[in-house]
């Protein structure tokens, strides 16, 4: 089903939204569909304007975003709302809007991540609850939230000024603001142990872990010191080599599943080819992408997650220049996927494996 809507509104990283407004552009261009991106520096967000947005969201799933945490239909804009009832003209949009016959899964009502937007957080919960009952009692909510279905998206940018927009199911992300809440284990070595942890519940689906992480498969961690990105691997039930010249925490070692080389992880190669290869080294990203590429071209592993490290300038051109020198230097097919996640800094992280492996 295609949402009509005026925009598309995606959430992204505050502080990067001249990169996501730059990749919108770009694919929107590509993809046929003529528009501008609209947004402010740490606001949170992007909207793109001008082409039919219930076709652009198609034309541009969210997995292929790479600067975007959420992507949403924007239905509506309004603004001036009456503090004393800003429900009746949220119903009177959607009726407008989307007619009497569309029914949402759920009912999110949000903020942007940002410094300016995190005071509205007490007021969107508040009205969430007010709100919910009266979607419900007039057929614009089922009555239990169902996943399966799309989700009616409330954004307050300020208390009278509301963004109505549709998550569609299977098409943005699942988790409100698009960022996934993960707790740092006691045991993990380090909080980026955190980033591969993101990586591995937004880069890969529930069936691609299940069938490319079995026990007893062999894999590499570059540049491993102190080992959090091995400590997630070994807990997927790998078996691993960590090669860094630092240390890593003892109780990795005491394991069993842990072979710590003191080698320069950026030269280092496997006598024998590896399931898995990870990587999180401080390096220029784009002779980090052309390494990355040499171990797909030589076939030292079968799969990988690593970190582009992006510079202050240019990111968005960056970032596409490092994932052409790696798929270049693979040589082979590969699918790709990338993403800012939301405990990456100034970074992507990028996902790659056999087209065949990945349904």
């Amino acid at each position: 089903m295609t949402t009509p809507g005026d925009a598309l509104l995606c959430y992204c990283r505050p502080g990067f939204e001249p990169e996501l407004a730059a990749e919108l552009n770009e694919r929107a261009a590509h993809a046929g569909h003529p528009g501008y991106a609209r947004t402010e520096r740490n606001s949170g967000f992007v909207e793109f304007l001008g082409a039919d947005a219930g076709a652009l969201s198609q034309a541009l799933p969210f997995q292929s975003l790479i600067f975007a945490r959420q992507k949403l239909t924007r239905i509506a804009e309004l603004r001036d709302l009456d503090p004393k009832d800003r429900i009746t003209p949220i119903l009177r949009a959607l009726e407008t809007t989307l007619g009497n016959a569309h029914t949402f899964g759920e009912l999110w009502v949000e903020h942007p991540d940002s410094d300016e937007a995190k005071p509205l957080a007490g007021l969107a919960r508040a009205f969430g609850n007010a709100l919910r009952p009266v979607l419900r009692k007039n057929g614009w909510l089922k009555q239990f939230d169902d996943s399966r279905r799309a989700r009616l998206h409330v954004v307050f940018l300020a208390g009278d000024h509301v963004l109505l927009a549709v998550g569609e199911a299977g098409d943005s992300a699942p988790w409100p603001l698009g960022i996934p809440r993960l707790r740092m284990h006691a045991d993990a070595p380090s909080r980026s142990a955190l980033k591969l942890e993101e990586a591995l519940m937004v880069l890969m689906t529930e069936k691609e872990r299940e069938r490319l992480f079995r026990e007893g498969m062999r894999g590499a961690d570059l540049g491993a010191a102190p080992g959090g990105w091995t400590w997630v691997m070994v807990r997927q039930g790998l078996k691993m080599i960590s090669v860094d010249n630092g240390p890593l925490r003892e109780h990795l070692l005491e394991s069993g599943r842990v072979e710590h080389l003191r080698e320069d992880g950026f030269h280092w190669q496997p006598r024998a080819p590896l399931d898995w290869m990870v990587c999180d080294m401080v390096e220029q990203p784009r002779r980090v992408a052309e390494r990355m590429g040499t171990w797909f071209r030589e076939g030292w592993c079968r799969h990988a997650i690593f970190n582009l490290k992006l510079p202050m300038k240019k990111r968005w051109d960056e970032t596409r220049l490092c994932l052409s020198l790696f798929e270049e230097g693979a040589g082979k097919p590969l699918l790709v996927r990338a993403r800012q996640l939301y405990h990456d800094r100034e970074e992507i992280t990028v996902f790659a494996t056999p087209p065949s492996t990945a349904r």
